[in-house]
């Protein structure tokens, strides 16, 4: 099996439109483009990949992105970014560019507000000049054959390269397999946030954090 790292490209926003919204959900079955979107799954989708080809270039653009392809076939991504330059706040122009081409308002989308609500009282806050970390998942057939190992290996180095001295990760309390890929890759525990408003929402108690020197 041959793994190849690569910068990920437009034709592949559909995948990195299924690694956001999986990525969102973790192990349960509801995640923050769930809430965020609150539409069906292909709505949902369809929403995501437009959003990674939409510019200005901002978190989700598919040039935040690398790529893992095996034996020529893409199955995974995850992102990197600035937290400062590329924030979350850039998503909200081309979020709204988006929402205007699908013709959806803002009925069709409050259903969701009050879940984002309950699901913000644990986000990850982001540590002063640190890489980020986030958006990984990968097809099933693939899991467990070092895909990822792979990809963290190579933004970690994208984001050392850019000068950041560390980096951080977030993932859903209770997601053994990424607290295990990424104990792997170098990351410790720093903190955890836990809500009963994200239990009932989510399924599950909190979100953890962890960091690494770069």
């Amino acid at each position: 099996m041959t793994i190849n790292i690569r910068q990920a490209r437009p034709e592949d926003a559909r995948l990195l439109a299924w690694c956001m919204l999986m990525a969102g959900r973790s192990h349960m079955k509801v995640g923050i483009w769930d809430m965020v979107i609150s539409q069906p799954e292909d709505t949902c989708l369809s929403f995501l990949e437009k959003l990674a080809l939409q510019g200005p270039r901002h978190m989700c653009h598919y040039g935040e992105f690398l790529v893992a392809e095996v034996d020529g076939q893409a199955v995974a991504a995850l992102e990197g970014f600035d937290p400062v330059t590329n924030g979350e706040e850039t998503v909200t122009e081309p979020m709204a560019a988006v929402i205007q081409q699908m013709g959806l308002t803002q009925d069709d989308m409050a259903s969701g507000m009050e879940s984002l609500a309950a699901f913000m009282t644990c986000h990850s806050d982001f540590l002063k000049d640190a890489w980020v970390v986030e958006q990984v998942a990968t097809r099933a057939a693939y899991r467990r054959k070092g895909v990822i190992s792979s990809l963290l290996h190579a933004i970690l180095d994208k984001g050392r390269q850019q000068g950041f001295r560390r980096a951080q990760v977030s993932f859903y309390i209770g997601n053994t397999p990424a607290e295990q890929a990424y104990h792997k890759a170098g990351f410790k525990y720093l903190d955890e946030k836990r809500h009963p408003d994200f239990q009932r929402v989510i399924g599950c108690p909190g979100m953890v954090r962890l960091v690494r020197d770069l």
